[in-house]
């Protein structure tokens, strides 16, 4: 019998004969019964003919509500499209049903369900274990149904019918919502430019236009006397903290307008500063200097709470917080014959633990996963990953020398810049993947820092040797924008995690520039 909806061919499909009719009707009838809309999607059934239900169904729930098991069993043989190990399963779980609704009778269901276990449940071809454990559930009287809960039991063992029968039986709860987003998500994903949380309408197909990107300069940032090496916000989006070779950092303040503007000048650093960690819960910062003690600032009130270095004989080369932001991890180098180090230790400047030794990479970059689950350290041309605290390590192999990296918001992906003018973003857990490749930008003798941002981290930005920034949607090889504005190398840049529009870049002309989205464009200052 050819029913409504099932997988039969009709002559009345979609233009593109994708689209089943009885198929669409039974969907949006399943909607509307679900929104409340019941007369209308009763009207629906009987102007189309189509019940939401086909024949079977119906019979089905009312054998199973009615304990008619013989008659359970034959609706479902008579069900088409059903596999043997499909309708097997579904036998089982009838007879299963029958079973233990007669254990749960005491005394008098036993002898009973033990000749449904040796005549309807035995013979079929399932695991033989479901069938023991069956019989183990006779000696100890577990996993019996009680009288009393009879109806929800057999409820339940209905929805495990629909599980095991073919997807034209019974129309899933929500299958129209699913369609209709699962559509809308893929416009989405396939949208060069989606950046910012638009409105997403049903009315027509989804498309963002370039100015979803940031690509205009909002605001240059003038506070270093030299070049600007290094650019991050806090993980609120708050702040923005630089550092540069004029040996001070800078704390400067995100406004309601996206207007930034300074809230402290951190001095004290008798090196140019090189890399500073924001803390998880941005109430801290740590500003890294070559050959310096490492340095611990307070965002309130911008005074340096404490320095350290680890052991007096080594240079800390990079740190990284982990997220409770109680504890950090730095790498450390000593130029002699001493072995590398990489340690941990709390606020205080106290060492937990130590892993050193000839087996420790020379350790030029760090980050812990934000679950606190993966150390991922860069050294020359390889990535070396290690679950904590004493778990699996693995290492990912590069062909050329990478000069830096950055982690992503959620800790699956990382992107890595090699000296070969090329981005490779890999998943860290995906060691022998082959990386994704971004190209366009320009680096061969300085190292250049690139970032993750926009909306869901759906873009790759970078700087370059020519002075201008980069910007990938990830997926996508080649650039879909360069920002022109600095006059020197772009060294770093870095995407607001909670404003998608804006993005911050560092250079060696001594400025940071801010550039926003058109639509979010604020006066330039």
């Amino acid at each position: 019998m050819d029913l409504p909806g099932s997988s039969a061919p009709h002559a009345d499909e979609g233009p593109a004969g994708l689209v089943n009719r009885g198929e669409l009707v039974r969907v949006i009838t399943q909607s509307l019964y679900s929104l409340g809309y019941r007369k209308a999607a009763a009207a629906l059934e009987a102007e189309s003919g189509v019940p939401l239900y086909p024949p079977e169904h119906d019979r089905l729930l009312l054998d199973v509500m009615s304990g008619r098991w013989d008659a359970c069993v034959e609706t479902v043989r008579s069900v088409a499209g059903v596999g043997d190990g499909d309708r097997a399963v579904a036998q089982f779980l009838v007879w299963r049903g029958h079973y233990l609704e007669l254990l749960g009778m005491g005394d008098a269901g036993v002898r009973r369900a033990w000749e449904v276990l040796r005549r309807r449940i035995a013979p079929l071809d399932v695991d033989r274990r479901c069938v023991h454990c069956l019989a183990r559930a006779m000696v100890s009287c577990e996993g019996v149904v009680a009288p009393e809960a009879v109806v929800e039991w057999r409820i339940g063992l209905f929805l495990d019918l629909v599980e095991v029968l073919p997807p034209w039986f019974h129309v899933p709860s929500g299958r129209l919502e699913y369609l209709v987003e699962s559509a809308v998500t893929r416009q989405v994903a396939s949208c060069v430019y989606h950046n910012l949380p638009d409105e997403i309408t049903l009315f027509e197909d989804h498309k963002c236009h370039d100015e979803q990107i940031p690509s205009e300069c909002a605001q240059i940032l003038c506070g270093h006397s030299n070049e600007v090496w290094f650019v991050r916000f806090s993980n609120n989006g708050n702040y923005l903290a630089s550092s540069s070779s004029d040996c001070t950092a800078i704390i400067w303040k995100v406004e309601n307008d996206d207007t930034l503007t300074k809230k402290h000048c951190l001095k004290g650093h008798q090196n140019p500063i090189s890399y500073v960690s924001w803390s998880p819960n941005d109430r801290m910062l740590l500003t890294c200097s070559t050959g310096e003690f490492l340095k611990l600032w307070n965002i309130d009130t911008g005074e340096c709470d404490l320095k350290f270095r680890g052991s007096v004989d080594y240079i800390i080369t990079s740190c990284a917080w982990f997220p409770n932001s109680e504890k950090i991890v730095c790498a450390s180098s000593e130029p002699g014959s001493s072995p590398n180090r990489i340690f941990t230790c709390d606020l205080e400047g106290q060492e937990l633990e130590v892993w050193a030794g000839e087996r420790i990479p020379k350790v030029s970059d760090l980050a812990v996963t934000p679950d606190g689950q993966h150390l991922i350290c860069v050294s020359c041309n390889e990535i070396w990953i290690r679950k904590l605290p004493k778990g699996r390590e693995w290492r990912i192999r590069e062909k050329q020398t990478i000069s830096s990296f950055s982690l992503s918001g959620d800790g699956q992906s990382l992107i890595v810049n090699l000296n070969s003018q090329e981005i490779h973003l890999w998943k860290i857990n995906e060691s022998s993947a082959v990386p994704e490749k971004f190209k366009g930008h320009k680096q061969e003798k300085f190292v250049i820092r690139s970032c993750f941002g926009g909306s869901n981290s759906l873009f790759i930005a970078s700087g370059s040797e020519d002075s201008q920034v980069y910007i990938w949607k990830r997926h996508l090889g080649t650039p879909i924008k360069v920002l022109h504005g600095h006059s020197m190398i772009v060294n770093c840049v870095s995407w607001n995690p909670s404003r998608p529009q804006m993005l911050a870049s560092a250079s060696d002309d001594h400025t940071i520039r801010i550039w926003l989205a058109r639509k979010t464009r604020s006066t330039p200052i």
